[in-house]
């Protein structure tokens, strides 16, 4: 049963926010003041490249940055620019102009996936509507883009390839696999597109926009790509946890919405006699909810989904990719920076939200 998300080795630490978890240690203590530095600096700026003259774009721009979120992204560029000159202005540019970029992807996945929560607030389009919020996404990566190009065309590229993987990933899971496709391959390479490409974005960019040393980008990038897999691979778990509160989500909110995730894909790999029949009690219950009816009646299949061994083997698929995504670092020198990112791909395969 995985109806509470269990630890791997680290009870004491799992109540811990990511931050600490990753600057845990007192070897660590000057690189976490280094780092909380850095992400004040991005704060500061976020702020001010969110800012619009309409109102309404200015309200609708910031109103997700306004809720939270983790930072994960501009926190792992400040993380690996030590490995070069440090957070440097340029440093905190890219950084900012990465986590626009997530931050508009939001807008449009929750449009996509009907998802009536963000962040623990209604999402932008039950506030405003698809087409404002489908717009407010656009506007961000309009932002973002303008950010990147003031720092050449290296910064570009890079943009530009995660955006269009960003993009893929998006268009394969709104398809769907092939006949000729494994269904949890296929799915796999959809989160490496839609997830690990901006998070291995994100720790490449340290090293490029602070001079660091060219062969540590490679890594670095294998790196935030596993590791953006196990994210999600543990989001598919959480995204059936009982406790909204914590989520900040409906539970189930992508099965609600036909969107099929790594449970529901090993259950249909299933040949158990019971797996069928849950799977068919899901499929049963999605196509009714496009018909009209009350998403709380797949409230029982998605329990039992819950606490089917099928989510089990999610959870320890997460913890595969991110042991791999700790192995990816291995050219990197010995130390603290090493140290808090190895922690990082540990953490995001064991937290709770």
């Amino acid at each position: 049963m995985v109806s509470s998300l269990p630890a791997s080795g680290a009870p004491l630490t799992r109540g811990l926010s990511l931050t600490q978890r990753v600057f845990a240690g007192s070897a660590s203590r000057k690189l976490l003041k280094t780092v909380e530095d850095g992400m004040a600096l991005v704060e500061d700026n976020l702020a001010i490249e969110l800012r619009v003259t309409d109102a309404l774009a200015d309200a609708t721009s910031r109103y997700l940055y306004d809720a939270g979120g983790k930072r994960v992204r501009p926190m792992l560029t400040i993380l690996t620019s030590q490995l070069g000159d440090g957070a440097t202005a340029n440093v905190v540019g890219g950084a900012t102009a990465l986590e626009l970029t997530h931050l508009g992807s939001l807008y449009h996945d929750d449009v996509m996936d009907g998802a009536d929560v963000r962040r623990g607030v209604p999402s932008a389009h039950s506030v405003w509507g698809n087409n404002i919020a489908i717009l407010t996404g656009d506007l961000l990566f309009s932002r973002a883009s303008q950010i990147m190009a003031r720092y050449g065309e290296q910064a570009m590229q890079l943009q530009a390839d995660t955006f269009e993987r960003l993009v893929l990933g998006q268009m394969h899971e709104t398809v769907g696999p092939t006949d000729a496709d494994d269904p949890v391959e296929f799915y796999l390479q959809v989160l490496a597109d839609k997830t690990g490409s901006l998070i291995a974005a994100s720790a490449q960019a340290g090293i490029i926009f602070s001079n660091g040393p060219v062969e540590f980008e490679k890594p670095l990038h294998t790196f935030g790509e596993k590791a953006g897999v196990a994210f999600q691979l543990l989001d598919d778990v959480i995204d059936l946890s009982a406790d909204a509160d914590e989520t900040g989500k409906v539970p189930g909110t992508d099965l609600r919405a036909g969107v099929p995730t790594m449970p529901y894909l090993l259950l249909a790999a299933s040949s158990d006699a019971s797996a069928k029949s849950l799977r068919t009690l899901i499929d049963d219950g999605v196509a009714r909810i496009a018909d009209g009816a009350d998403p709380r009646l797949l409230d029982e299949p998605l329990a039992a989904l819950r606490d089917h061994e099928a989510t089990e083997a999610t959870l320890q698929l997460a913890r595969q990719w991110s042991q791999d995504a700790v192995e990816a670092l291995a050219p990197l020198p010995r130390g603290p920076v090493r140290e808090g990112l190895a922690r990082f791909a540990d953490a995001v395969a064991d937290r709770s939200s």
